[in-house]
Protein backbone atom coordinates (compact mmCIF):
# COMPACT_ATOMS: atom_id res chain seq x y z
CA UNK A 1 0.00 0.00 0.00
CA UNK A 2 1.18 3.42 -0.95
CA UNK A 3 1.67 5.46 2.25
CA UNK A 4 -0.35 8.87 2.30
CA UNK A 5 2.20 12.27 2.30
CA UNK A 6 0.71 13.65 5.42
CA UNK A 7 1.92 9.93 7.09
CA UNK A 8 5.85 10.07 5.72
CA UNK A 9 7.18 11.70 9.04
CA UNK A 10 5.16 9.01 11.42
CA UNK A 11 6.49 6.34 9.00
CA UNK A 12 10.26 6.71 9.64
CA UNK A 13 9.48 7.53 13.61
CA UNK A 14 7.78 4.12 13.53
CA UNK A 15 10.62 2.55 11.72
CA UNK A 16 12.89 3.21 14.65
CA UNK A 17 10.67 2.74 17.43
CA UNK A 18 9.42 -0.64 16.18
CA UNK A 19 13.01 -2.27 15.59
CA UNK A 20 14.59 -0.78 19.21
CA UNK A 21 13.80 -3.70 21.03
CA UNK A 22 17.54 -5.58 20.87
CA UNK A 23 18.22 -7.69 24.42
CA UNK A 24 20.89 -8.23 26.48
CA UNK A 25 23.79 -5.87 28.29
CA UNK A 26 25.10 -2.62 27.05
CA UNK A 27 27.74 -2.61 23.67
CA UNK A 28 30.80 -1.19 25.41
CA UNK A 29 31.63 2.31 24.36
CA UNK A 30 34.29 1.39 22.17
CA UNK A 31 32.37 -0.48 20.33
CA UNK A 32 29.44 1.88 20.22
CA UNK A 33 31.71 4.62 19.01
CA UNK A 34 33.03 2.70 16.41
CA UNK A 35 29.49 2.38 14.94
CA UNK A 36 28.68 5.94 15.08
CA UNK A 37 31.81 6.45 13.15
CA UNK A 38 31.36 3.62 11.01
CA UNK A 39 27.57 5.15 9.98
CA UNK A 40 29.22 8.41 9.51
CA UNK A 41 31.24 7.18 7.14
CA UNK A 42 28.26 5.58 4.88
CA UNK A 43 26.76 9.54 5.74
CA UNK A 44 29.19 10.85 3.72
CA UNK A 45 29.15 9.29 0.52
CA UNK A 46 26.21 11.46 0.15
CA UNK A 47 23.96 8.15 -0.85
CA UNK A 48 21.73 8.11 1.87
CA UNK A 49 19.56 11.28 0.85
CA UNK A 50 19.63 12.34 4.66
CA UNK A 51 19.67 15.55 5.62
CA UNK A 52 22.84 17.87 6.69
CA UNK A 53 21.45 18.19 10.02
CA UNK A 54 21.25 14.31 11.26
CA UNK A 55 25.36 14.14 10.01
CA UNK A 56 25.76 17.05 12.32
CA UNK A 57 24.08 15.34 15.19
CA UNK A 58 26.33 12.21 14.71
CA UNK A 59 29.38 14.48 15.03
CA UNK A 60 28.65 16.80 17.70
CA UNK A 61 27.46 12.63 19.51
CA UNK A 62 30.66 11.68 18.91
CA UNK A 63 32.88 14.28 19.80
CA UNK A 64 31.05 14.97 23.36
CA UNK A 65 30.83 11.70 24.07
CA UNK A 66 27.59 10.68 23.90
CA UNK A 67 26.85 6.61 23.93
CA UNK A 68 23.44 5.54 23.29
CA UNK A 69 22.15 2.24 24.67
CA UNK A 70 23.14 -0.34 22.86
CA UNK A 71 21.87 -3.85 23.22
CA UNK A 72 24.14 -6.91 22.34
CA UNK A 73 21.84 -8.91 20.94
CA UNK A 74 18.75 -8.45 18.01
CA UNK A 75 19.84 -8.63 14.75
CA UNK A 76 21.27 -11.36 12.49
CA UNK A 77 22.81 -9.35 9.81
CA UNK A 78 21.07 -10.76 7.05
CA UNK A 79 19.03 -7.19 6.50
CA UNK A 80 21.96 -5.16 8.46
CA UNK A 81 22.02 -4.28 11.76
CA UNK A 82 18.25 -3.34 11.95
CA UNK A 83 17.89 -3.36 15.62
CA UNK A 84 20.98 -1.96 17.07
CA UNK A 85 20.90 0.99 14.35
CA UNK A 86 17.68 1.52 16.00
CA UNK A 87 18.81 1.98 19.26
CA UNK A 88 20.84 4.70 17.83
CA UNK A 89 18.41 6.58 16.19
CA UNK A 90 16.30 6.37 19.20
CA UNK A 91 18.74 8.58 20.81
CA UNK A 92 19.43 10.68 17.99
CA UNK A 93 16.06 11.32 18.02
CA UNK A 94 15.51 12.40 22.06
CA UNK A 95 14.32 9.14 23.41
CA UNK A 96 15.83 6.17 24.63
CA UNK A 97 19.13 7.21 26.88
CA UNK A 98 22.56 6.86 27.04
CA UNK A 99 26.18 6.55 28.27
CA UNK A 100 27.60 9.60 29.04
CA UNK A 101 30.53 10.17 31.49
CA UNK A 102 30.03 6.61 33.02
CA UNK A 103 26.29 7.65 34.03
CA UNK A 104 22.73 6.07 32.01
CA UNK A 105 20.99 9.35 31.58
CA UNK A 106 17.65 10.24 29.06
CA UNK A 107 19.20 10.81 25.63
CA UNK A 108 16.91 14.09 25.36
CA UNK A 109 18.24 15.44 28.93
CA UNK A 110 22.27 14.86 27.54
CA UNK A 111 21.69 15.98 24.26
CA UNK A 112 20.35 19.53 25.72
CA UNK A 113 22.91 20.12 28.66
CA UNK A 114 25.61 19.45 25.26
CA UNK A 115 24.23 22.17 23.53
CA UNK A 116 22.53 19.10 20.83
CA UNK A 117 19.00 19.40 19.67
CA UNK A 118 17.26 15.86 19.09
CA UNK A 119 16.88 15.38 15.64
CA UNK A 120 13.55 15.98 13.39
CA UNK A 121 12.76 13.83 10.87
CA UNK A 122 12.85 15.26 7.46
CA UNK A 123 12.66 12.64 4.79
CA UNK A 124 13.45 9.36 5.37
CA UNK A 125 16.56 9.69 8.01
CA UNK A 126 14.21 6.39 10.01
CA UNK A 127 15.28 4.04 7.36
CA UNK A 128 18.58 5.41 7.14
CA UNK A 129 19.44 5.07 10.30
CA UNK A 130 18.70 1.80 11.09
CA UNK A 131 19.70 0.46 7.47
CA UNK A 132 23.42 -1.06 6.78
CA UNK A 133 26.58 -2.79 8.67
CA UNK A 134 27.53 0.01 10.56
CA UNK A 135 27.53 -1.94 14.39
CA UNK A 136 29.09 -4.97 12.43
CA UNK A 137 32.08 -3.42 10.88
CA UNK A 138 32.66 -0.90 14.05
CA UNK A 139 32.70 -4.31 16.50
CA UNK A 140 34.83 -5.63 13.60
CA UNK A 141 37.61 -2.60 13.34
CA UNK A 142 37.99 -2.74 17.17
CA UNK A 143 38.28 -6.56 16.97
CA UNK A 144 40.77 -6.57 14.42
CA UNK A 145 43.07 -3.64 16.26
CA UNK A 146 43.20 -6.22 19.49
CA UNK A 147 43.66 -9.31 16.64
CA UNK A 148 46.73 -7.87 15.52
CA UNK A 149 47.95 -6.39 18.56
CA UNK A 150 47.54 -10.31 20.30
CA UNK A 151 49.24 -11.25 16.60
CA UNK A 152 52.35 -9.35 17.42
CA UNK A 153 53.06 -10.36 21.43
CA UNK A 154 52.07 -14.00 19.91
CA UNK A 155 55.29 -13.53 17.47
CA UNK A 156 57.39 -11.80 19.74
CA UNK A 157 56.46 -14.56 22.96
CA UNK A 158 57.52 -17.19 19.83
CA UNK A 159 60.80 -15.71 19.73
CA UNK A 160 61.37 -15.22 23.48
CA UNK A 161 60.48 -18.97 23.72
CA UNK A 162 62.93 -20.06 21.03
CA UNK A 163 65.90 -18.06 22.98
CA UNK A 164 64.93 -19.63 26.35
CA UNK A 165 64.93 -23.40 24.44
CA UNK A 166 68.50 -22.02 22.61
CA UNK A 167 67.06 -22.88 19.25
CA UNK A 168 68.88 -22.68 16.04
CA UNK A 169 67.98 -19.90 14.22
CA UNK A 170 67.61 -20.99 11.11
CA UNK A 171 63.78 -21.57 11.21
CA UNK A 172 62.93 -17.68 10.40
CA UNK A 173 65.98 -17.72 7.95
CA UNK A 174 65.27 -16.16 4.75
CA UNK A 175 65.98 -18.53 2.33
CA UNK A 176 64.07 -21.35 4.45
CA UNK A 177 60.86 -19.56 4.31
CA UNK A 178 61.03 -17.85 0.81
CA UNK A 179 60.74 -21.14 -0.86
CA UNK A 180 57.69 -21.27 0.40
CA UNK A 181 55.75 -18.61 -1.02
CA UNK A 182 52.94 -17.81 1.14
CA UNK A 183 53.68 -13.82 2.00
CA UNK A 184 52.43 -14.32 5.05
CA UNK A 185 54.67 -16.48 6.37
CA UNK A 186 57.42 -14.61 4.73
CA UNK A 187 56.22 -11.39 6.68
CA UNK A 188 56.20 -13.51 9.83
CA UNK A 189 59.64 -14.97 9.56
CA UNK A 190 61.20 -11.65 8.85
CA UNK A 191 59.81 -10.12 11.59
CA UNK A 192 60.97 -12.27 13.82
CA UNK A 193 64.48 -11.83 12.60
CA UNK A 194 64.19 -8.43 13.39
CA UNK A 195 62.83 -8.86 17.14
CA UNK A 196 65.72 -11.67 17.17
CA UNK A 197 68.35 -8.94 15.83
CA UNK A 198 71.61 -9.25 17.89
CA UNK A 199 69.94 -12.12 20.24
CA UNK A 200 73.32 -13.99 21.87
CA UNK A 201 70.44 -16.86 23.02
CA UNK A 202 70.14 -18.15 19.38
CA UNK A 203 72.32 -20.88 18.39
CA UNK A 204 73.94 -20.67 14.29
CA UNK A 205 73.64 -24.15 13.19
CA UNK A 206 77.05 -23.27 10.95
CA UNK A 207 79.15 -22.73 14.45
CA UNK A 208 77.11 -25.52 16.40
CA UNK A 209 77.43 -28.13 13.97
CA UNK A 210 79.50 -27.24 11.08
CA UNK A 211 82.38 -25.51 12.97
CA UNK A 212 82.92 -27.42 15.74
CA UNK A 213 84.04 -30.54 14.56
CA UNK A 214 80.48 -32.56 14.83
CA UNK A 215 80.51 -33.56 11.15
CA UNK A 216 82.70 -36.81 12.40
CA UNK A 217 80.55 -37.13 15.88
CA UNK A 218 78.55 -40.05 15.89
CA UNK A 219 76.21 -38.17 19.15
CA UNK A 220 75.12 -34.44 19.22
CA UNK A 221 75.30 -32.48 23.30
CA UNK A 222 72.55 -30.24 21.52
CA UNK A 223 69.59 -30.77 19.95
CA UNK A 224 69.80 -31.06 16.16
CA UNK A 225 66.58 -29.34 15.26
CA UNK A 226 64.42 -27.22 17.10
CA UNK A 227 61.34 -28.21 18.96
CA UNK A 228 59.02 -28.74 16.76
CA UNK A 229 55.92 -26.71 18.19
CA UNK A 230 59.01 -24.25 18.44
CA UNK A 231 60.25 -23.98 14.82
CA UNK A 232 57.04 -23.79 13.09
CA UNK A 233 56.22 -20.28 14.04
CA UNK A 234 56.36 -18.88 10.40
CA UNK A 235 53.60 -21.34 9.09
CA UNK A 236 51.62 -21.33 12.23
CA UNK A 237 51.23 -17.54 12.29
CA UNK A 238 51.51 -17.09 8.27
CA UNK A 239 47.85 -17.82 7.65
CA UNK A 240 46.87 -16.12 10.76
CA UNK A 241 48.13 -12.74 9.13
CA UNK A 242 46.96 -13.16 6.41
CA UNK A 243 43.29 -14.11 7.65
CA UNK A 244 43.71 -10.76 9.61
CA UNK A 245 45.31 -8.78 6.74
CA UNK A 246 42.34 -9.62 4.29
CA UNK A 247 39.62 -8.89 7.22
CA UNK A 248 41.25 -5.18 7.51
CA UNK A 249 41.24 -4.81 3.81
CA UNK A 250 37.02 -5.81 4.09
CA UNK A 251 36.73 -3.57 6.98
CA UNK A 252 38.47 -0.69 5.33
CA UNK A 253 36.42 -1.01 1.99
CA UNK A 254 33.20 -1.18 3.99
CA UNK A 255 34.05 1.65 6.32
CA UNK A 256 34.69 4.02 3.55
CA UNK A 257 31.18 2.62 1.38
CA UNK A 258 27.64 3.12 0.97
CA UNK A 259 26.02 0.42 3.03
CA UNK A 260 22.34 1.85 2.80
CA UNK A 261 19.34 0.80 0.93
CA UNK A 262 17.83 2.66 -1.02
CA UNK A 263 20.80 4.01 -2.79
CA UNK A 264 20.00 7.85 -4.09
CA UNK A 265 22.22 8.64 -6.99
CA UNK A 266 21.94 12.19 -8.01
CA UNK A 267 24.07 11.68 -11.00
CA UNK A 268 22.00 9.38 -12.35
CA UNK A 269 18.72 10.63 -10.97
CA UNK A 270 17.85 7.59 -9.66
CA UNK A 271 17.37 5.38 -6.95
CA UNK A 272 18.64 1.90 -6.57
CA UNK A 273 17.09 -0.88 -4.82
CA UNK A 274 19.15 -3.51 -3.94
CA UNK A 275 21.20 -4.97 -0.75
CA UNK A 276 23.87 -2.71 0.32
CA UNK A 277 22.88 -3.47 3.69
CA UNK A 278 23.77 -7.35 3.75
CA UNK A 279 26.08 -8.44 6.15
CA UNK A 280 28.14 -11.11 4.50
CA UNK A 281 31.03 -9.44 3.29
CA UNK A 282 31.85 -8.59 7.15
CA UNK A 283 30.72 -11.65 8.61
CA UNK A 284 32.56 -14.01 7.23
CA UNK A 285 35.76 -12.25 7.44
CA UNK A 286 35.26 -11.77 10.99
CA UNK A 287 34.31 -15.59 11.30
CA UNK A 288 37.85 -16.17 9.88
CA UNK A 289 39.20 -13.89 12.06
CA UNK A 290 37.61 -15.65 15.28
CA UNK A 291 39.48 -18.97 14.07
CA UNK A 292 41.97 -17.90 13.23
CA UNK A 293 42.42 -16.47 16.86
CA UNK A 294 41.33 -18.83 19.01
CA UNK A 295 43.26 -21.54 17.06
Amino acid sequence: WRVDDRYLTDLQYNIIRSHSTGAGDALDDEYVRAAMVARLGTFLQARSAVHPDLVELLVGMINAGIYPFIPMHGSVGASGDLVQLAHLALAMIGEGKVHFKGEWRPSAEVLRENGLKPFRIHIREGLSITNGTSFMTGIGIVNQRYAEMLLDRAVLATVWINEIASSFDDFMAEGLNEVRRHPGQQAIARRMRELARGSKCLEKREHELYDNGHSESKTFTHKVQAYYSLRCGPQIFGPVLETFQNARRVLEEEVNSACDNPIVDPVAKNVWHGGNFHGDYVSLEEDKVKIATVR
